[in-house]
């Protein structure tokens, strides 16, 4: 069988290492054309139509909170997006419940970020400590698995924790630090896209997990679409409405609340570095900086030239990548013999483990239409056999 020639795009740093990647005749690729047209619609448009979207959204979070003692939630783990996200919270006059999400990786430099703006911009801080025994067993489930996408378990954490403390307070707004800007560009080969998937959670767990999930928060389609058309409950983004600047950003950020950068994207917690920089590029063979970067070339806010050059040096320094190593494998309790051997597994689709099938309560729906049509209408006719 042939081997697929490798190629990357003229315009941006995508290549095929992913095998959803298409070129037109002057080398440019899908997801350039894919941005460039997403954008036209999202962030290049009139800059008075998309403030003025944003200062309505602003004003219909602190009417709806008016009696409450917060009027949106905010999750906090000290990256940039996170941390700029809370910034603008306060310059808007928000008050957010800040809640930060500790999975048990978190560095030092994200921890006193955190601590830099809770103290800077005078937040109560609400620290959710995730079951480290469960979550730990799920995380190894995953690469046990051999999925790509390992991040799921922290995901869903996440995700589902939001949505139960704004149920709790009867809060209706959930801050998102989702940017287009920065982080458009995602193949989804290159990721599990359906993070709300319980059937392949379970599944994986069961297959690989040893401990029963009691605490840990886990989250489904169902439920989210209960909290949205039942309660209310949405997630709103700030940053595809205003002008965003990552370089821009950082500056503010060290300025006003002597935050301290990270080496990469999502680097503030330490698996993430090590799974980013280490498994998926050894592993997988991909490096999801190519994407990251992408976005930003795509976004005018870096060079080709820039990125290329950031391309050609590790994701981060060798020798704290083996540092790394030796300490998630201390902490995941396996040795460096079970690791290896797990690591040179061939990967494995997420699909394989079995997927939700449908729109969970779309379904649901259509089937219980079907019921009423049949029972409702055929039956008082005499046409239901």
């Amino acid at each position: 069988m042939a081997i697929a020639e490798y190629k990357q795009c003229t315009k941006c740093v995508m290549d095929t290492t992913t095998t959803l990647i298409s070129f037109d005749e002057k080398g440019v690729c899908n997801f350039c054309k894919d941005y460039d047209e997403v954008a036209s619609t999202l962030v290049l448009r009139d800059k008075t139509i998309r403030y003025g979207e944003f200062d309505k959204l602003i004003s219909e979070i602190k009417q709806e909170g008016k009696e409450k003692e917060f009027d949106c939630v905010l999750g906090l783990s000290g990256g940039v997006d996170s941390s700029y996200l809370a910034l603008i919270a306060k310059d808007q006059g928000l008050r957010p419940l800040v809640v930060h999400f500790d999975n048990g990786w978190n560095n030092e430099l994200a921890v006193k970020n955190i601590e830099n703006i809770v103290q800077k911009l005078n937040y109560s801080l609400s620290t959710f400590v995730a079951p480290w025994e469960e979550f730990k067993d799920l995380q190894l489930s995953y690469f046990k698995a051999s999925v790509i996408d390992l991040e799921v378990p922290t995901d869903q954490l996440i995700i589902a924790t939001l949505y139960q403390l704004a149920h709790q307070h009867k809060i209706k707004y959930i801050l998102s630090g989702n940017n287009f800007r920065t982080e458009y560009i995602l193949p989804k080969d290159w990721i599990y896209s359906k993070k709300l998937d319980l059937v392949n959670l379970n599944n994986i767990h069961k297959k690989f997990g040893k401990l029963t999930l009691k605490k840990f928060p886990s989250i489904g389609i169902d439920s989210v679409y209960n909290y949205k058309t039942k309660y209310g409950i949405q997630i709103v983004s700030f940053f595809d409405k205003i002008d965003f600047n990552l370089k821009e950003v950082k500056e503010r950020l060290v300025k006003e609340i002597n935050w301290s950068p990270y080496p990469g994207k999502h680097y503030e917690s330490l698996f993430t570095r090590f799974y980013q920089g280490y498994i998926l590029l050894n592993k997988f063979h991909v490096d999801k900086r190519k994407a990251h970067l992408s976005s930003l070339i795509c976004a005018r806010q870096i060079s080709r030239q820039e990125a290329l050059e950031e391309l050609s040096h590790p994701p981060y320094p060798i020798e704290q990548q083996l540092e790394d190593k030796a300490y998630v494998l201390k902490k995941w309790g396996i040795n460096e013999n079970e690791f290896e051997e797990i690591m040179l597994r061939k990967p494995v689709p997420h699909a394989f483990y079995g997927e939700e099938k449908g729109l969970g309560p779309w379904n649901k729906l259509k089937e219980k239409l079907k019921l009423i049509y049949k029972y409702k209408v055929l039956k008082p006719l005499g046409l239901l056999k």
